[in-house]
This record gives structure tokens, sequence and C-alpha cells, in this order.
């Protein structure tokens, strides 16, 4: 490892360990990525016969399960790196409106299901496009 000098700053606590956060926060806005595809190709409305009920009931709970994982990434890099806490709130709302999202869909009720599901995604890929400029910290050492 180089030794630091005036011209380059040594790594605080934050910067080094914000990396796991991080890329936890990545992998689970990755995975809800992935998941809210797979419920858009087998939503029955975007297919002529309807879509697989059962294989997008499936991806719903594992939509509960990924972006409950984002939640809790993104409030461990909040806490490590010191950082903004708007990351985590956006997962959380999302991670709630997943549940009336569901409950709308299993009662029918696409009017509601169908703007949730467009909410879900917005949030979740602003997340993960927000994990992948963040650079481990929120604040940077001037000097």
């Amino acid at each position: 490892m180089p030794a630091h000098t005036a011209d380059t700053p040594a790594p605080t606590a934050s910067r080094r360990s914000a990396g796991g956060p991080l890329r936890g926060v990545q992998v689970a806005a990755v995975l809800s990525v992935v998941v809210l595809a797979w419920q858009f190709v087998t939503a029955g409305a975007l297919l002529p016969r309807g879509g697989p009920l059962g294989a997008h009931a499936a991806g719903a709970i594992v939509l509960h399960v990924v972006l409950g994982l984002l939640t809790i990434a993104t409030v461990l890099w909040a806490r490590s790196a010191r950082g903004p806490w708007w990351p985590a709130v956006v997962s959380a709302v999302v991670f709630v409106l997943s549940f009336l999202q569901a409950y709308a869909g299993e009662h029918g009720n696409l009017a509601l299901h169908v703007p949730c599901a467009m909410l879900l995604t917005l949030g979740t890929v602003w997340v993960a496009a927000w994990s992948f400029g963040a650079r481990g910290t929120a604040r940077r050492e001037v000097g």
C-alpha cells in the first residue's frame, strides 16, 4: 500500500467501510429490477391470453423479499457512510407499496395495481441508478 502524502489523503474509516454496504445496495437493487422485469413479463395484461398467474404470484413473493433486502441494505449504507437517508426512505416506501400493489392485484383492482407497479419500478430504478453513481460516501473530504 503506498504511503499517504499531503497530496493523497488517507482513507477514512467511513470510506473503507462503505464499500461493502454499497455493494449490498447494488446487488439488491439489480435483483429488484430483474424481478420487476419478470413481473412485467408474466403480467396477464401484457400477454394476449393472460399470463402465467402462478409465476406472477411467485414473482410477487420474491419481489417482497428483494425489496426488503434493498431497504435493509440502504439503511446499512446510510449508517456506515453517514450518507443521505433518502435512498433508504425511497426503498422503504417501495417495500411497503409492494404489499398494497400485491393486495390490489390479488383482488382484481387493476386501476390500483398497475399504477402501483409503475411507482415500484420508478422508485426501484431510481435507487439502483443512484447506487451505481454513489462513491461509497456521501460527503467528500476537501483538501
